[in-house]
């Protein structure tokens, strides 16, 4: 699995790199961590090169590779990853006072979560370690969101986590054939019955059968968004997981309105999963 690490010498650099070190640590390929300066200067690439090995120093692995790129953060993130074919790319948030830059920001990040080549893990604040996850799955097609972590991005599961896999059912988006009695149903009640969220249910925990991985199904009702930033802040979550979804042109990944808002309103560390090639 290869990982490109974002840095800066921002504070919120300790939050990256601490979290990035749990993460190497579990994984075989050497990672590679760049840093990009806004223009060819030598005192900010001799301060990049210093940031960069105090990096390399906190992430614990000697053979990690460094790279310093000049110009607009977005595209060379956009581009390193392209080129180096990683898997994913790990990159944090500056919190910003002022309302434009926090717009400004906002759009870097997405940017960035759209058009990367790969899954992306934004981090805020740092978990002390990734034990509990929320995975949002909505379950349609073959390669549903649960399927592509799984498939793509399991070395970040030690193998003691909590995964509670939330379905949400709205009575918005139900469709004719749903039940009024499975639109208040709890997961193991769907599962009972044979139902449509039911079968995705027992999918899903089929998926994560491995040895100390907890699959925990779980159902929520009402409007989408809404609740899953509840349970995202009421579980007490480190790590929420939500997709990105093909536009059918190259490089352009969609997040729709329900990835905009976690991302947005949930303060901790977000993976955005889609689809490689």
């Amino acid at each position: 699995m290869k990982i490109l690490i974002v840095i800066d010498e921002a504070v919120e650099a300790n939050n990256i790199l601490g979290l990035s070190a749990q993460i190497v640590q579990r994984i075989s390929d050497p990672p590679t961590i760049l840093t990009v300066i806004p223009e060819s200067n030598e005192s900010l690439s001799s301060r990049a090169k210093d940031i960069l090995a105090r990096a390399v120093d906190i992430i614990g692995v000697r053979d990690a590779k460094t790279l310093i790129r000049v110009g607009e953060p977005f595209e060379n993130i956009v581009e390193e990853a392209t080129i180096g074919n990683f898997d994913l790319v790990i990159l944090g948030e500056k919190p910003q006072r002022k309302l434009l830059s926090r717009l400004i920001f906002d759009s870097t990040v997405i940017k960035v979560a759209e058009s990367a080549p790969c899954s992306v893990l934004i981090i805020r604040k740092r978990p002390k370690t990734i034990h509990r996850i929320l995975l949002c799955d909505s379950g349609a097609g073959s390669s549903s969101l649960l399927s592509r972590f799984v498939i793509q991005l399991s070395d970040l599961l030690e193998g003691e986590e909590d995964v509670t896999v939330l379905h949400v059912m709205s009575q918005m988006s139900a469709g004719p054939g749903v039940l009024g009695s499975q639109l208040r149903a709890d997961a193991q009640e769907l599962v009972e019955e044979h139902s449509p969220e039911g079968e995705i249910l027992e999918r899903d925990i089929h998926l994560l059968d491995k040895p100390g991985i907890h699959p925990i199904p779980k159902i929520r009702h009402g409007l989408v968004v809404d609740e899953i930033i509840a349970e995202a802040r009421n579980g007490d979550y480190d790590l929420v997981v939500v997709g990105a979804h093909s536009l059918g042109i190259p490089q352009s990944y969609l997040l729709d309105n329900i990835a905009h808002q976690i991302i947005k309103r949930i303060n901790r560390p977000i993976l955005i999963v889609r689809s490689k090639g």
